[in-house]
């Protein structure tokens, strides 16, 4: 069982029979009442974000998670489908739960996979990764690094961001997967 005194940001917890990641949290202490802890939880079932408060002490369902190294094969409109690089065991979870991260994910990268109690559940990213722009419109003459500006391009997964105007078709760039922003050129 775990307890609002060890709350972790990242940790997963079954409120309910429904299991949730915790994203934020922040133990209060009010002058007047008994102390609450105010958390921003993801369900994982369907990605939706949820605000939870609960008593100070309340106990919880310890969920057990494992991270696996895999490799992503595909994603065919239904289920994005995984492949273990040592036993060769393919995986598919649906496509809908993994909207957001399969968004910066190219077919065969090495992903590690989230397993909630061994059912597969997430793909775990790293802050930034290096893709390389497919479409863009060409910038205009005297479009330099310091002129300012924005505009919108597509990489090579089919995501769109927002780009300085100096970028163009082919170049590779660093998008931060937390915000979907443009880092850097890679």
């Amino acid at each position: 069982m775990v307890t609002t005194n060890q709350f972790r940001n990242g940790n997963h917890i079954e409120v309910d029979g429904v299991i949730f990641k915790i994203l934020e949290f922040q133990h209060v202490k009010p002058g007047k009442g008994g102390a609450f802890v105010r958390t921003k939880l993801r369900r994982i079932s369907d990605a939706a974000v949820i605000d939870r408060t609960f008593r100070a002490g309340e106990r919880f369902r310890s969920v057990r998670t494992e991270s696996r190294k895999m490799q992503f094969l595909y994603a065919d409109g239904g289920d994005a489908h995984f492949m273990d690089s040592g036993s060769y065991e393919q995986i598919a979870i649906p496509e809908a739960r993994l909207a957001e991260p399969l968004r910066w994910t190219r077919a065969s990268d090495e992903v590690d996979v989230l397993f909630i109690d061994d059912e597969p559940a997430d793909i775990q990213l790293p802050s930034a990764v290096d893709l390389e722009v497919s479409d863009t419109e060409p910038g205009l003459r005297g479009d330099t690094a310091s002129g300012g500006g924005t505009k919108p391009a597509t990489l090579e997964t089919g995501a769109q961001v927002q780009v300085p105007l100096f970028v163009s078709i082919g170049d590779r760039i660093r998008v931060d997967t937390r915000t979907g922003e443009y880092v850097s050129r890679a």
